[in-house]
């Protein structure tokens, strides 16, 4: 469709007026899987929505009437920008189920899921041009947030067990030694998104201690570490360091995304600055939504909830490890995760997942390529699958048509 020379003029002046930042704000390529995902017709196995069918709907329900009813005045109003008292002194009690015992009430600060809180911590501590370090891969949520920012992403190396800690400290040297302004490190120590990989519980105080020596603040973003199907759970960096960790959890994936509530613990010494620019931005948290889960958690048996939710993921997690078992081409590698939603495949070189998209929506199956989970903008030859939001059967197919793609997709390769 031809644009108006009208529009285009307008479009041109407004341009002018975007700023840096604007720049650097992209719609992410999860997003755009999305939209496919809605096709009928599609196998997705790309979004890591939780499974909400498993929810006491019903129960739900009845907890929104009622708060609407009989407590409409203050649910409906405006709110603490700390959230409500009750929420966060239930928080401590959900965090003390991951072994994370070094939090106070005043710590704790909920947020708007915590995307937001990602976003409270580089406003707080990034300017333009500083260096935050991270995972490659890792959460394009938090990439698209640095972006933002207008802050440098460094990859730190990892391996199948984690973030190998001599290679953080030469991270943070040779960096430093540049001139670059190191800031924090952003880690998913429990299940990544989007490789499934765990940071190996041995390797865990060995972060905490380079990141505290050298003046580092972690952020520990830890959506998943209650969805553990296998293994021991490993120290929280919370649990290991109360000073100089910020951990954010988030009732996401233990209950509703939609209801966008998640919170963090924050070291006190940081902790006005940190809850004030969340404050600055969001005002509060909405009221409704905490009071919902916070008699949720009062009234239902949430730890039989996520019990209930680990049987369910960790059934599905198996289905697809025995189809990529069974139907993917020689040549092919993917992790085996012990928790979380996703499996992270690595193709031979060459193979662009990026342009293997369109052809995976012609085979009838989606995924997200791996491009959006890394901070280059180099063509990638990985792709996450999610396995947390269909069945088993349907999760088989999907994985049987994606193998019959990659099948003709090596054979091009080769020949």
């Amino acid at each position: 469709m031809t644009v108006p020379s009208s529009a285009q003029s307008i479009t041109a002046r407004h341009e002018s007026l975007f700023s840096e930042r604007a720049a650097g704000i992209k719609q992410s390529a999860v997003r755009d899987v999305f939209e496919l995902s809605l096709d009928p017709s599609l196998v997705s196995l790309a979004g890591g929505n939780p499974y909400l069918q498993s929810l006491p709907l019903e129960k739900l329900g009845e907890i929104s009437r009622r708060i609407i009813t009989e407590q409409g005045p203050v649910a409906l109003q405006y709110g603490s920008g700390l959230g409500t008292e009750e929420l966060r002194t239930q928080i401590l009690e959900v965090m003390a189920a991951e072994g994370i015992n070094n939090v106070a009430v005043d710590d704790v600060v909920v947020t708007n899921g915590s995307q937001s809180a990602q976003d409270m911590a580089c406003k707080v501590f990034c300017d333009p041009g500083d260096t935050v370090l991270c995972e490659d891969p890792t959460y394009v949520g938090a990439l698209n947030t640095f972006e933002a920012y207008q802050v440098q992403v460094a990859p730190v190396l990892t391996d199948d067990q984690g973030i190998v800690p001599a290679a953080l400290a030469e991270r943070i040297t040779s960096l430093r030694a540049a001139g670059e302004r190191v800031k924090f490190l952003y880690t998913i120590p429990n299940f990544n998104n989007p490789s499934g990989i765990t940071l190996a519980a041995d390797r865990r105080q060995q972060v905490v201690d380079i990141c505290r020596e050298a003046g580092v603040l972690i952020l520990e973003d830890n959506p998943y570490g209650m969805l553990r199907y296998d293994g021991e759970p490993a120290p929280t960096l919370r649990s290991l360091d109360a000073q100089n960790v910020i951990y954010m959890g988030s009732f996401s994936k233990i209950l509703s995304p939609g209801l966008r509530i998640g919170w963090a613990a924050v070291p006190a010494h940081l902790f006005r600055r940190f809850y004030l620019a969340g404050e600055a931005v969001a005002l509060c948290p909405p009221t409704l939504n905490q009071m919902i889960i916070s008699t949720y958690l009062r009234e239902h048996d949430w730890r039989g909830q996520i019990d209930r939710y680990r049987t369910l993921y960790a059934a599905r997690r198996n289905a697809m490890l025995d189809a990529l078992d069974t139907y993917l081409p020689a040549g092919i590698n993917y992790t085996r995760p012990e928790g979380g939603f996703f499996i992270w495949l690595t193709l031979p070189a060459g193979i662009n997942t990026y342009d293997l998209l369109q052809e995976g929506v012609k085979s009838g199956v989606i995924f997200i390529p791996g491009t959006a989970f890394s901070p280059g903008d180099e063509p990638s030859h990985k792709l996450r699958l999610a396995f947390c939001a269909v069945d088993e059967e349907t999760i088989t197919e999907g994985v049987r048509r994606l193998s019959s793609l990659l099948e003709r997709e090596l054979a091009s390769l080769s020949g």
